[in-house]
């Protein structure tokens, strides 16, 4: 397996992002799963950086776009311009024709451009005056929204926040760690410090490999009743799609996938429940009132199904 090569990956990043190697490892896991990730944060706090660094760490083409109310689907999909001199229209591809995208603060454009997206994270291709073309391989997206001031802001609704495979928050860095974000801009941008350790076919055979990865009957039976139990729950009003099931049991083949193994354990499942279910469900007013969060509910879940002690075959 290309495992060191992950970790590898994951070590260049670190060089620019100081202090969250957990996030850093989320990341990994949703590019091994081929999932896309979602970012709520507020400004300032490397979202932006991470991306790039592991764009870099793994020679993918990147494009960012900063979504405002007047960016066009067109600037996302594309458009057909006539050239006169050919007598013909050709097309001019858009941003999202790379390998690793960038989308920041997604929530400040028009729900049309958000659908325009979203429609090419679903379905892998673009279709611009009836004309479908593949987008490059492999093909990922980052997105962040900004949870603070809703202000000239879309949010997503749930049928679109579905389609990212986690959801996760940076958080900001520790004392300790500020210290050390302070020493290392002072001479210079640390980006340029990381080095490409693959390139994106090597990507592409990482994740076919996690794809290989093995997760027992009893293993499936428990995320099952994982996510029955979201569905079921007095305190939410959605649980998670049978789309989320199936990140599930992806992100968890990418933890076994890190850790080494060629088999899922069910630590494997209970460390990325909550970064893709917290946002596919959603709080009864009854929750709202007494203050619980969705994490809490996710939390007495995992609590409240018993865990699998599943035999390899």
């Amino acid at each position: 397996m290309y495992i060191e090569k992950a970790r590898a990956i994951m070590g260049e990043v670190k060089k620019v992002v100081v202090g969250k190697d957990d996030c850093i490892e989320k990341v990994m896991m949703a590019m091994l799963a081929c999932g896309h990730i979602l970012i709520e944060d507020i400004p300032g706090v490397g979202k932006t950086t991470m991306a790039l660094a592991f764009s870099k760490a793994c020679e993918l083409k990147q494009n960012r776009v900063q979504f405002t109310p007047d960016v066009l689907p067109a600037d996302i999909t594309g458009f057909s311009i006539y050239r006169k001199e050919q007598g013909t229209f050709s097309y001019q591809p858009g941003a999202i024709m790379c390998n690793l995208f960038l989308a920041d603060e997604i929530n400040r454009t028009s729900p049309k451009t958000q659908s325009a997206l979203l429609e090419v994270m679903e379905e892998g291709n673009v279709t611009v005056d009836g004309k479908t073309r593949e987008v490059p391989k492999p093909f990922l997206v980052m997105a962040t929204q900004n949870p603070i001031g809703s202000a000239g802001t879309q949010m997503l609704p749930e049928s679109q926040l579905d389609r990212f495979m986690i959801c996760m928050s940076m958080g900001y860095p520790d004392v300790e760690n500020e210290i050390a974000i302070m020493k290392e801009r002072h001479t210079g941008n640390p980006i340029d410090l990381v080095v490409p350790v693959i390139h994106a076919e090597e990507l592409l055979f990482m994740q076919k490999e996690t794809e290989q990865i093995f997760i027992h009957d009893a293993l499936y039976n428990y995320i099952a009743k994982l996510i029955a139990a979201t569905r079921e729950h007095e305190l939410l009003e959605l649980g998670v799609s049978p789309r989320g099931t199936i990140a599930i049991t992806k992100m968890a083949r990418a933890s076994a996938y890190l850790s080494g193994r060629d088999y899922v354990r069910p630590a494997d499942v209970e460390a990325v429940f909550h970064d893709v279910a917290v946002h596919r469900i959603k709080l009864s007013s009854k929750a709202r009132v007494t203050h619980v969060s969705a994490q809490g509910v996710l939390d007495s879940i995992l609590e409240s199904v018993p865990k699998p002690t599943p035999k390899r075959k």
